[in-house]
């Protein structure tokens, strides 16, 4: 699939690689993607996600563990996208987030930059560092490690 993948790929072809649903598939669009490397992704925030109502009533903002899990996703395209995998046969799991760090508020409005690039693989491990960014502001990174289990 990788030397087929289309740019960019809306939320139907993601869906497709990926076992997220609403309320929690966090990926709207892949517009850059270097297999086995590289994926650069948006999640558009709008006040209707569910988490705002209570996070927090009259000042919402986007969960920074949301915003870890968005990354972690995008790292999950990053991997099935070059794998040409689906969501039927291959799934991972998120086990491991390091040097987690948050440095401004994800609003309704936004347009979350999911920047994730794979580190290095480990037998049935992927290691990924992250970066989000509103406005080319960085909002969060982190370092994570997802392991795949038989799906």
């Amino acid at each position: 699939m990788s030397s087929t993948v289309k740019l960019p790929i809306d939320v139907t072809a993601i869906q497709a690689v990926l076992p997220h649903r609403y309320p929690f598939l966090l990926v709207d669009r892949v517009v850059e993607l270097e297999p086995n490397k590289r994926v650069l992704a948006y999640k558009n925030v709008t006040v209707n996600e569910p988490f705002f109502n209570g996070h927090f009533p009259g000042h919402p903002v986007m969960p920074g563990v949301l915003v870890v899990e968005a990354l972690a996703q995008a790292g999950g395209l990053l991997t099935q996208l070059a794998s040409g995998g689906s969501a039927d046969d291959r799934l991972f799991y998120l086990v491991k987030i390091d040097n987690a760090r948050f440095s401004r508020m994800v609003v309704p409005g936004d347009r979350l930059e999911l920047e994730v690039v794979l580190k290095r693989t480990i037998r049935n491990m992927a290691i990924y560092s992250g970066i989000a960014r509103v406005d080319g502001e960085q909002t969060a990174c982190a370092d994570i490690v997802c392991a795949e289990v038989a799906a």
